[in-house]
């Protein structure tokens, strides 16, 4: 397991660009038949993928942790934004499509991770936090989520949220996880943007296709900068950072929060003149 020390508030903006991509992108997630996992000093965070390809990947616990197995003292969301797969759990076996997510809950002994077809792999996105408590493995298809439909055409940032791991969905200790779905012709994701001092988030972007970019905005108000990502690519947005993006046409991402509370509109927000 790689570790990464994000920058505080008065390092950032005199950060060079490619400081600023080695602090909060992760570029390096979602290699065929390996569980890769970054560890985060922001709120304890675990972010990482697994692609099994010629072969079912077991999640083991790294050295780090300290732990007898992954989910001793931690919860785990999953998406596939992949081929279908599937996700054994203490040998319950959960099938997933595309956009398809899971919460696997502390206590968790044996996780592995399958594809249904090893030359269209699954692709399964890993986010995970401390728990204090047990609840129960549970898994959300797209049709069943809690949709919520934002923005418009006019400002290029009409698009949906799909809510799965939430306290009025699929309930856990700390995690909030979901993703949004752009409309073709809108490239713009929360703008005018907001912060969260009580949570640190972690977005996922992916249908990114090879000829395009998202520019992720980051930084306080009056301090932004930007991180060019492509697919299958991970930004760390710490408590004290804006998190927005726009991009060179539609594409979606997963958001994913941990921290003092669970409340999803508990953000403080800002206006356009508001940014630097």
């Amino acid at each position: 397991m790689k570790s990464r020390i994000v920058a505080d508030p008065v390092r950032f903006p005199r950060m060079t660009t490619e400081e600023i991509r080695t602090t909060f992108l992760l570029d390096s997630l979602f290699k065929p038949d390996v569980i890769e996992m970054v560890y985060c000093d922001v709120d304890r965070a675990i972010v990482g993928s697994a692609v099994p390809a010629a072969k079912p990947l077991a999640l083991e616990a790294a050295s780090e942790l300290r732990a007898d197995f992954f989910t001793q003292r931690r919860e785990l969301g999953v998406l596939n934004t992949g081929a279908a797969g599937s996700v054994k759990v203490d040998g319950k076996v959960y099938h997933m499509n595309n956009r398809d997510g899971l919460y696997i809950g502390r206590g968790s002994r044996e996780i592995i991770f399958s594809s249904d077809n090893p030359a269209s792999p699954a692709y399964f996105y890993l986010l995970s936090y401390p728990a204090h408590r047990e609840y129960p493995t549970m898994q959300a298809a797209q049709k069943d989520a809690a949709a919520t439909n934002l923005g418009s055409a006019e400002q290029c940032n009409q698009r949906t949220i799909y809510k799965y791991i939430h306290p009025d969905g699929i309930r856990s200790c700390q995690l909030v996880m979901g993703f949004t779905e752009l409309a073709a012709g809108s490239v713009w994701n929360t703008m005018p943007p907001h912060t969260h001092d009580r949570r640190m988030e972690v977005y996922l972007y992916f249908d990114v296709d090879d000829a395009s970019r998202v520019f992720h905005l980051m930084g306080q108000p009056d301090e932004t900068r930007h991180i060019v990502v492509a697919n299958r690519q991970v930004v760390i947005s710490p408590s004290w950072s804006i998190h927005s993006g726009v991009g060179t046409k539609a594409y979606a991402f997963c958001w994913g929060m941990g921290g003092e509370n669970q409340a999803f509109d508990d953000m403080d927000g800002l206006t356009i003149d508001q940014l630097r």
